[in-house]
């Protein structure tokens, strides 16, 4: 695996939330098209190194790099830019309630540069159809079930065609079956575009059913299955 195809990479970096320290001596490279799993226990830095990349944390020491932003020196006004070459998942959703799911769509779109009604879209239809919902633009959030709502906030994530995607906990608020459903998509996204996905998770089932590489978060350090002599015990 070479260094050239790392769309994120973090080394001797130093983690804070405001003067605690989180995390030290992190050292993580994720490939692109590379599938990987955050773990760790509530507190251990988990949404700390995420907030680290998409740019809501800084690193204090060490050196950091995503997509090709060199987050060490992010400025504030360059934020929105790292985030467009982003898709972030979370948990709770975060769709707009008073409008549809095109719509949704469209105001993300819009924010983030795009201008033309034909091509914009063509795009909602493109993602829509990747997450199998073409059939919905035109419902309300409140109008779908939890498994739908997420695989919305996935198909939001991959409006603007994204090398990464940053999932903290996407199958926390859902049930088994439905947890499932989110894993296969993200991975068939993985494998069919190419998209580095690192997802944070506390359902380690999902690890067990779908393995792949784990990060863990524990006492202040990361610790990497891609690291034979320290991989992490999941349990």
């Amino acid at each position: 695996m070479s260094e050239q195809t790392h769309v994120i990479s973090l080394e001797n970096a130093t983690i804070f939330q405001r003067h605690t320290l989180v995390l030290q001596n992190v050292n993580v490279q994720i490939a692109e098209g590379e599938f990987v799993y955050l773990i760790g226990k509530t507190g251990s830095g988990k949404s700390s190194l995420l907030k680290v990349l998409y740019g809501d944390l800084p690193i204090k020491e060490g050196t950091g790099n995503i997509v090709g932003f060199d987050i060490a020196k992010l400025k504030s006004k360059e934020v929105p830019k790292l985030r467009r070459n982003l898709g972030i998942v979370f948990q709770d959703f975060q769709l707009l309630t008073d409008r549809t799911v095109k719509d949704n769509l469209l105001f993300v779109l819009k924010a983030t540069g795009w201008v033309e009604k034909a091509k914009m879209q063509e795009r909602i239809d493109e993602v829509l159809t990747l997450v199998g919902l073409q059939t919905k633009g035109f419902k309300m959030p409140f109008e779908l079930s939890g498994g739908e709502q997420q695989r919305i906030v996935i198909a939001r994530a991959l409006l603007n065609h994204p090398s990464v995607i940053l999932a903290d906990e996407p199958t926390g608020n859902l049930d088994p079956e439905t947890s499932d459903e989110i894993l296969k998509l993200l991975q068939q996204i993985c494998k069919e575009s190419n998209t580095a996905i690192l997802m944070a998770t506390h359902d380690y089932s999902i690890l067990e059913k779908y393995p792949s590489r784990i990060i863990k978060c524990e006492n202040g350090k990361i610790v990497d299955s891609k690291s034979p002599a320290s991989a992490p015990a999941i349990a």
